[in-house]
Formats: structure tokens, sequence, C-alpha cells
């Protein structure tokens, strides 16, 4: 069996569905509302044609994780889930530990949905719960309550071979003791795998012009600092560390899917608005897909293929995107791969200068990794080190 926590050679799948019941006030992704008729299996085609183009780039390959991510991908039917795992078996290979994940709300009405989508073939749901208290989850412009989020996750546990959960803390107007309370009755209910995120403002959201107008308050660098703290401390010790920094797991049960990523080994993009890194004849390349659902399904017909990006990536780029991803990494990154990707190594005056205020620091294996000091200014210790 591949070692998911080491080996940047394993192959995923990302699958992005774009469509949403409704757009929460701090989403930046890349989401659409959609009213009217609607033929899914039609579009669900255009799946299986763009598996198809790019089984031809890279053939051959053995699929370790599928992630059907969105928008809200339990809004779609189950059959649509079963033919496009079918078509990624057949185009590549899926093999016998293969991680198939699939983001879901937990409103009563797609729940209804878990079990036929593990018949489909998905073995693990990662829910966006978002929070655990009313008042907040009606703030984040969630449309489900306390008691079906909390039935969910029961329902998730039972269903399931594993699950997730995201929860959204240092949201307006919280205070530390808030967060705590809520974050312990969370990993009473976690098991082995939760994802917690910081709300960030994005540009282009609700939240956005509401900061800009001064009617969002938000908490400021300091007490963001002791929010993260807090939750780094408080999951420590209740068995769920922090694998990735907004990740948290039992050793053994983390994200396969998003370990490729921060791994930086290869994965395929499907569907609206997705990116991908795949090695075509030896050189690593950058893709993305038309984010218009609507175009994207055009594009499809036309060319068999939503690509509106398909760029080889320099030497010093992969580099970089290798820096970007492995140092969210407790584990850290590998400095000989490092080289190889970019053919120099890294400067060794960057690396004792952030080593000498406690930034980084070498594992015993060689690894180069981020300290707790440094994660809460993980963007700048990623600027000085690729400089």
């Amino acid at each position: 069996m591949a070692d998911f926590a080491t080996d940047p050679e394993l192959f995923g799948v990302y699958v992005h569905w774009p469509f949403c019941a409704s757009k929460c006030p701090y989403c930046d992704f890349n989401s659409h509302v959609h009213h009217g008729p609607f033929d899914e299996v039609a579009y669900v085609d255009r799946y299986i044609k763009e598996i198809e183009h790019q089984a031809q780039l890279v053939p051959d390959q053995q699929v370790s994780s599928i992630f059907f991510g969105g928008g809200t991908p339990s809004l779609m039917d189950p059959r649509s889930v079963e033919k496009i795992i079918s078509a990624i078996n057949q185009n590549w290979r899926l093999t016998n530990q293969v991680e198939i994940t699939l983001e879901a709300n937990p409103t009563s009405v797609e729940q209804e949905k878990f079990q036929n989508y593990r018949l489909a073939g998905v073995n693990r749901v990662s829910l966006g719960v978002q929070s655990l208290r009313a008042e907040p989850l009606a703030a984040l412009g969630r449309l489900h309550s306390v008691d079906e989020a909390k039935k969910a996750l029961d329902l998730a546990r039972t269903t399931f071979d594993r699950f997730s959960y995201d929860l959204i803390y240092a949201r307006p107007h919280q205070t530390l003791k808030e967060w705590e309370e809520e974050l312990l009755e969370a990993l009473s209910i976690a098991d082995r795998h939760i994802s917690l995120y910081q709300l960030t403002i994005e540009e282009g959201t609700r939240y956005f012009d509401l900061f800009q107008a001064g009617k969002l308050q938000m908490p400021d660098g300091d007490l963001g600092a002791h929010f993260y703290e807090l939750t780094q401390e408080i999951c420590e010790d209740h068995g769920l560390p922090a694998y990735e920094i907004s990740n948290h797991a039992q050793p053994g049960e983390e994200s396969r899917h998003n370990l490729i990523y921060w791994h930086y080994g290869q994965y395929a993009g499907i569907g609206p608005g997705a990116h991908g890194r795949l090695v075509v004849s030896g050189k690593r390349v950058a893709t993305s897909t038309e984010r218009m659902p609507f175009k994207w399904a055009e594009r499809v017909d036309e060319k068999g293929v939503g690509f509106v990006e398909y760029d080889a990536l320099s030497r010093t780029e992969q580099g970089d995107e290798y820096l970007l991803m492995g140092l969210r990494l407790k584990t850290g990154i590998d400095p000989k791969r490092h080289e190889r990707l970019t053919g120099k190594p890294l400067k060794s005056e960057q690396i004792e200068h952030l080593m000498g205020i406690g930034f980084i620091e070498y594992l015993d294996n060689g690894n180069l990794r981020v300290t707790d000091k440094g994660f809460p200014v993980l963007d700048a210790v990623v600027a000085d080190l690729a400089a």
C-alpha cells in the first residue's frame, strides 16, 4: 500500500460540481445558484468527455483519490456520482485503497442521499457544518440548523468508512471562551479528522462589501493569533494534532486527497473552474478549466475539454509551488526534492535567517518545516525562502 503521507507520485482526480442552493456571504469559491430547467444527465456526460480527454494526456495512471468538491456535490443525483467514478476507473484505474470523498451540506434533504452515495462508491464524506451554534450559522448564510448538523454527523459516522467536517472560527463578535466551548464540543463529535478555518474576508464576497463599508467587525491580528494558538493547543490535547495549517487528524487519518496537493503530486481537475497539475511528456503542466458552468459545457462540446489554461511550468515556478504547498504541512518539505525541481538549492542565508528567528527548523529526516511560531506568518516565510 502506498504511503499517503510521503509519496509524491500518487495520482488524484478532483471533480468540481459548481452548483449551490444559495451563495454564502463569505464564499469566494466557484459556486453558482442556478434557477430554471437543468438536464443533469447531459451535463454529467461532459464530465465523462473531459475525463476521457485528460486520460489521453496522462494514460495508465493509478488513481488513489477522488474528491467531489464544489459548489455542493451533495446536490448531485447519486447516479451521476456513480457514473463519474465508473468513467474514472475505466479511463485510468482505481487502486484497491482508493479514497473517494464527497463534500456535503448537512441539510435533511441531502442526508437522505447518504446511503445511495455510499452505494455509488463514496467511502468518505466531508460535511460543511461551519458552526455548532444557531446565530453564527444564520450569519454565515448556512441553510441547515444545529440539530440537522448533528444528525448528519451521526449518519455520516454510520454510513461511511471515514468522515470529516469543517468549522469556521474567529468570526465577527466571537470570543475566545465561546470558541473554546464550541471546539471542545466539536472534538467530542469529530472522531478522527476535522478542518478548522479562520474566517478570512475575500474580495468579491458579500462579507468583503460589508467589511469595506465598516459594517462587519473582524478580530484584529493579535486576537486572530490567539484564536489560532488556542485551536492548536486544544486539538493537540485531544489527540487530533494539526498535520496541515487548518487540518487536524489522528495519525493515519489525514485526507489522502489533500496530501496529494500538499506533497505536490499529480492530479486531474475535472469540471468548471477545476485546477490540475499533470506531468505530460516529462513536463509539469498547470491546467484550469472555464469557471462559468454553461460556458464550460459549451467548451467541452467543442473541444472535448474545458481548458482555459494549459501551461508548462518553469523549474522556478515548480519550486515555488512546492514551497507554497509543502510548507503548510507539519512534516515540511524535502530540500533535495526542491533542488531537483528547480536545479538549485535553497539559499542558505535565507534558511539561517528564518531559523535564527525561530520560524523554521530541520527535522531528523532532513525535512525543513515551519515551526508553530512561524505558522501565523506562513505566507511571509514562503516568500522569504522563494526569494
